[in-house]
């Protein structure tokens, strides 16, 4: 994401995916990203969307691009 020109955290602490999931719900995160070993295999992130949920898993090219445009069109 970082390369691509999107600001981005990542959590890499030892706890459960699903409470990472939840706390970043919590704090209103926009989008979340998912990557674990299928992922960074196949060159793919789970995308999360806040209010809309698992986008499922997507090529990195493409998230990027799109979040480009949402950010362009202030749709975030």
């Amino acid at each position: 994401m970082r390369a691509g020109g999107i600001r981005a955290e990542s959590d890499l602490r030892n706890e459960k995916l699903g409470y990472k999931i939840r706390e970043a719900q919590l704090e209103k995160i926009p989008y979340m990203f998912v990557v674990g070993e299928n992922e960074k295999n196949s060159g793919t992130v789970s995308v999360r969307k806040r209010g809309e949920g698992d986008l499922g898993a997507q090529p990195l090219d493409d998230v990027v691009a799109s979040l480009k445009n949402d950010i362009v069109n202030h749709t975030i």
